[in-house]
């Protein structure tokens, strides 16, 4: 694993978590930033979680020796 694709992973793991947070956000009935900045970025991290996975393992792939 090069820098780069941990730092990619980490993304990856920030934008899940931001995700999930928003969908319990979400359910509780009452978010903190309000309905529509959470769904933002819900709808922001579900993509987001996914390209960093892919780069991150595009990134190693093209890196193994």
């Amino acid at each position: 694993m090069t820098p780069k694709s941990g730092v990619l992973l980490m993304g990856s793991c920030v934008a899940a978590i931001a995700a999930v947070g928003s969908i319990f956000e979400l359910s509780s009935g009452s978010p903190d930033l309000g309905s529509t900045i959470t769904s933002i970025i819900l709808v922001a991290s579900i993509p987001l979680t996914g390209l960093f996975f892919w780069a991150a393992v595009q990134d190693t792939r093209a890196n193994m020796k």
